[in-house]
């Protein structure tokens, strides 16, 4: 099955990372490749350790594209979302994990990193391998939500952000 977690507002990764953390505690081997989330630190790099070897990890992205500071060249992150999507299609055929979270997809696809008919003929590998998949991020295509079996949209209804607070290691990232 297909599942998104989409919207403006704060939890599609932490959905994600709960259905992980739901699903290892039933037996099962979970993968979660991270699209756009790059090199800075968060709470998920260093938890997922205590669930290996059921719960794998990989950033692959190079974090925030053209905003907040962002000088790499937009070739950098269109190559690593393509190697990212290259090694979830592999890691999906690998027939080692049961659920493969593909964090930031959504992103990836709305920015033109990697090309939605990519992502579409993606979903049918992993159903073709019985694989359950779940894509975050914001700005979902409809193609996408159309392909899904389930969806949720997080609004954002109130956020300390909106207030001039920072986000917080531990809380938001």
């Amino acid at each position: 099955m297909l599942y998104i977690f989409t919207g403006d507002g704060k939890g599609k990764t932490t959905a994600a990372l709960g259905q992980a953390m739901r699903s290892v505690g039933d037996g099962k081997k979970v993968l979660m490749i991270q699209f756009i989330k790059g090199p800075w630190p968060s709470g998920e790099d260093e938890s997922f350790k205590r669930l290996a070897p059921d719960f794998e990890l990989r950033k692959r992205g190079k974090g925030f594209v053209g905003i907040l500071n962002d000088t790499l060249p937009r070739e950098e992150h269109e190559k690593a979302a393509r190697e990212a999507l290259s090694e979830l299609v592999r890691e999906t055929e690998s027939g080692k994990w049961d659920i493969v979270i593909a964090d930031e997809i959504n992103n990836a696809v709305d920015l033109n990193l990697i090309s939605e008919d990519e992502v579409l003929r993606y979903i049918e590998v992993a159903r073709a391998k019985n694989v359950d998949i779940i894509f975050t991020g914001r700005a979902a295509r409809q193609k996408l939500i159309d392909a899904a079996d389930l969806v949720s949209e997080i609004k954002d209804i109130k956020h300390p952000f909106y207030e001039g607070k920072k986000a917080r290691m531990g809380i938001e990232y």
